[in-house]
């Protein structure tokens, strides 16, 4: 794959595709921009090295870089931080708006088109906080990525602003085949389709987006595929992005050692984080299923919180001592997100990589150091498959 590189360009291709993975739309003037020239520079490798090993393209101009990932099909944890489903709905609409506005606008304009567009689409429209605060997410979302310049004012101020529409990045922004889908759910479907090598594109963009693949989730057909190529498939994944794969006897779980692919991190040094992460071991106490899954009910969780919240009360946020259920909701959402507990139609499970996280408190919970349990049961995906 670097054949024909020197050590140091070979170096320079992974470094611009871990960024391009993390910020799959890079620009000169957004977060690591100055990696965009080095993109240029190295473009053709790189669009080798994403086409042959993910069936992703590559658009690279002289301000940006646009990498059209696939999308995550059924699958919402993946989503950006701080947009609800409402939030989503007004993105789309903005987007559908803006193609036919011009270069510049007024704020109150644009969402004045933008709620009229949701009443075409048959969106109900109140004008409440919440809806308000769904539309100026979507717009700042928006923002962010460079679509949409404040040039004077702001989109989240209450007052009118001047909005410039930034139409290269625009058009690059979109990577379904909208022509193409009759509804929004074939839409998805369409974008999470596989790339040209089928199987394999489709296992491989799992184990680089996913930290946790377990053969009982995927189809026959990419299980069996996996398990034949795993060894191979994590020698690759370390040379072309620099990642790690633990290979499992329950899946594959895939580590970035310098964490800068995670957009979420476990554990972590929130209250939220540090009870999900002190909860595991009473979670995990009881005897898997025979899929090495532990069922874990909502009230187990709960009970669990409010003895860690009791037992040591000055150690998380208030807002969440406060609101217990909030609290289990938040857990919950945070171990579905990491891959690590999947919702069924009577309960919760745990998946067993969950062990990998088990720790060892030291003292006061503020002040706990967290390291991977030495020994766990030979039913864990801590225990390395025989070869």
């Amino acid at each position: 794959m670097f054949d024909d590189l020197s050590e140091i360009d070979a170096a320079d291709v992974v470094r611009c595709a871990r960024t391009l993975l993390r910020r799959p739309f890079l620009r000169a003037d957004g977060p690591d921009g100055e990696l965009v020239a080095l993109v240029h520079r190295h473009r053709f490798a790189l669009q080798d090295l994403f086409a042959g090993l993910l069936g992703y393209r590559l658009v690279v101009e002289r301000r940006f870089a646009r990498l059209y990932k696939a999308g995550p099909g059924a699958d919402d944890t993946r989503g950006v931080l701080g947009l609800s489903p409402r939030g989503y709905a007004y993105l789309a609409l903005t987007l559908a708006v803006l193609t036919g506005v011009a270069r510049q606008t007024l704020l109150s304009r644009l969402v004045s088109d933008i709620r009229a567009a949701a009443v075409e689409a048959g969106i109900a429209v109140v004008d409440d906080v919440a809806d308000r605060r769904a539309l100026t997410a979507a717009l700042r979302h928006l923002v962010s990525l460079g679509v949409l310049h404040e040039t004077e004012g702001t989109v989240d101020a209450g007052t009118e602003a001047l909005i410039t529409v930034d139409t290269d990045l625009l058009g690059q922004l979109l990577t379904g085949p909208v022509g193409e889908a009759d509804s929004a759910r074939r839409l998805v479907e369409l974008a999470a389709r596989p790339g040209p090598r089928g199987v394999e594109h489709a296992v491989r963009r799992k184990l680089v987006e996913n930290p946790v693949v377990l053969y009982a989730d995927l189809p026959p057909e990419q299980a069996e595929w996996l398990r034949r190529n795993q060894r191979k498939e994590r020698a690759l994944l370390e040379t072309a992005f620099g990642l790690r794969a633990e290979c499992r006897a329950e899946g594959v779980l895939t580590t970035d050692p310098e964490d800068y692919l995670s957009d979420l991190s476990f554990p972590g040094t929130s209250t939220v984080a540090r009870i999900a992460l002190l909860a595991l071991p009473e979670l995990l106490a009881d005897e898997p299923r025979a899929d090495g899954r532990h069922p874990v009910s909502r009230q187990a969780l709960r009970e669990r919180c409010a003895r860690l919240v009791e037992d040591y009360p000055a150690a998380w946020s208030k807002q969440f001592t406060d609101d217990l259920e909030r609290l289990v909701d938040e857990v919950l959402e945070l171990l579905r997100r990491m891959g690590l507990a999947v919702a069924e139609q009577d309960g919760w499970v745990l998946n067993p990589a969950a062990h990998r996280w088990l720790p060892e408190p030291d003292g006061d919970p503020e002040r706990e150091v967290v390291v991977a349990a030495p020994e766990v049961p030979s039913w864990s995906l801590f225990d390395e498959e025989s070869a």
